[in-house]
């Protein structure tokens, strides 16, 4: 599989590609799309998936990396 994950500044993760989604018990999520955007901000009514909450509560978040790499 190969996919690209994004991060918007203030919004959500992008991932295009061919990827595959599943709950922590390992049941699978069919995403409906081969683009989705999952949520940063923790308020999306649509967990996992954004629904544009992140603009309502003003998440702030940068595009890159915010603390270095583990090593």
């Amino acid at each position: 599989m190969t996919s690209t994950i994004v991060p918007y500044p203030d919004g959500p993760l992008i991932v295009r590609g061919d990827f595959e989604m599943r709950t922590p018990d390992g049941e699978p999520i069919d995403p409906g799309r081969g683009t989705i955007a999952l949520c940063r901000c923790g308020k999306s009514a649509t967990k996992p998936f954004c629904d544009g909450t992140h603009k309502v509560v003003r998440f702030h978040a940068e595009a890159g990396r915010e603390t270095p790499p583990p090593r």
